[in-house]
């Protein structure tokens, strides 16, 4: 009996100091602190905004602190595999974008911190110029992978993906995926770091990295399988 209470007792205070350790982290490393888009991306940051995919609640509140506009969408089921449920049309976040993106609110979540914690301190560290706009492809789109007419579905097809391709800048320069990716200067900086920030956000990053098809930009989605290429 004495052995258990002992046992008890040393579980009791074990538990203590790691709450107290817990509680004692940044917000953007502590798994119980709320996510805030003002926090840097860190070690939790991802599995937080995961939780969104399950939580749309919890979604569009994060949304709504982070003075995120936007247009719900009523769930629109479009055939078998396509369609979006938790669904909204970006009205306006840090950047705007070249064409009007209908995406889950998950996703939407992940990019507006990707905008926030990642392009604009990168640019602000590699570039001589502010961006101004993100330029995409698009995201939802009902349509299997790559386009053809067998095989699986793309996430595009549930608006749970988005492809980037570059980036304008306040001075008028474009930095593309296609022609800086990969080369020894501020853009080509830029475009990694700011790749490697999405592997810390989304559930999928593919680039060029990946294969011939996503040569010219960027793909990220929330499916979570853990490639970041």
């Amino acid at each position: 009996m004495i052995n258990w209470l002992l046992r008890i007792f040393w579980l009791v205070v074990l538990l203590g100091i790691v709450g107290t350790a817990v509680r004692s982290l940044p917000p953007e490393h502590n798994p119980i602190a709320d996510l805030s888009m003002d926090d840097p991306i860190g070690i939790t940051t991802e599995m937080k905004l995961a939780r969104f995919a399950h939580e749309p609640d919890a979604c569009f509140a994060y949304l709504d602190r982070s003075e995120i506009a936007y247009t719900r969408l009523d769930d629109s089921p479009e055939g078998e595999n396509c369609g979006f449920y938790d669904a909204l049309t970006l009205d306006r976040s840090e950047l705007p974008y070249s064409g009007t993106l209908r995406m889950t609110c998950a996703l939407t979540g992940a990019l507006a911190t990707w905008e926030r914690q990642g392009i604009l301190p990168r640019a602000s560290e590699e570039l001589a110029s502010p961006p101004v706009r993100i330029l995409t492809y698009g995201s939802y789109v009902c349509r299997r992978k790559y386009g053809r007419s067998t095989g699986s579905f793309s996430e595009h097809a549930t608006g749970n993906a988005v492809d980037i391709w570059g980036f304008e800048l306040e001075n008028g320069q474009i930095i593309s995926v296609k022609s800086h990716w990969g080369t020894d200067t501020a853009e080509g900086r830029f475009l990694k770091a700011v790749r490697n920030d999405a592997c810390r956000l989304f559930g999928t990053v593919l680039g060029p990295e990946y294969n011939a098809a996503h040569a010219d930009h960027f793909h990220f989605d929330m499916s979570f399988s853990g490639i970041c290429r």
